[in-house]
């Protein structure tokens, strides 16, 4: 059953799928149409989920269950999963690639390829001050505080010389 985001406690279950481009008020409407649709009948092992999503920086689509309510099991997963490559091959966006980061940028979502996230660095296009989203946060606590954070408190600081760490 669907329920407005900020209504899920704190350890709602989110998965985050990014679009490797910004989305068009159609494809948000598409989107959310779908969503609202899949949320309102989803269920685990024949019981509802209490569930809701969001769309943010007309980018990200963050999917969210309340599992004190009722757990998501595998298959309630994988039909979450089939709904957004549903979207995925209707829209032709690729929801799926997780081989670019994000980056928010004077007010910009900017993607990157992981390929190029060293030379960039050097060129200066992001440093350790640079907003990054880290679409991996397991709770809407983490997504609420931690999804978006200095690259020099991610995986990311890796990139960064001795001195800006």
């Amino acid at each position: 059953m669907f329920v407005p985001f900020n209504s899920l406690p704190d350890a709602a279950r989110v998965w985050i799928y990014q679009s490797e481009r910004k989305l068009s008020e159609l494809e948000k409407s598409t989107i959310s149409a779908s969503l609202q649709s899949f949320t309102n009948q989803w269920t685990a092992h024949n019981q509802p989920l209490k569930a809701s999503f969001i769309i943010r920086y007309d980018q990200f689509i963050v999917l969210a269950v309340d599992e004190s309510y009722t757990e998501a099991s595998g298959c309630s997963i994988d039909s979450s999963v089939a709904v957004i490559r549903q979207l995925s091959n209707q829209l032709k966006v690729d929801f799926f690639n997780r081989t670019t980061v994000a980056f928010y940028i004077d007010g910009q979502v900017s993607t990157l390829a992981m390929a190029d996230l060293k030379s960039k660095y050097e060129e200066g296009f992001w440093s350790g001050e640079t907003i990054v989203m880290d679409n991996t946060v397991p709770t809407k606590a983490a997504f609420d505080t931690g999804w978006m954070r200095k690259a020099n408190e991610t995986w990311l600081k890796r990139y960064l010389s001795k001195a800006t760490v």
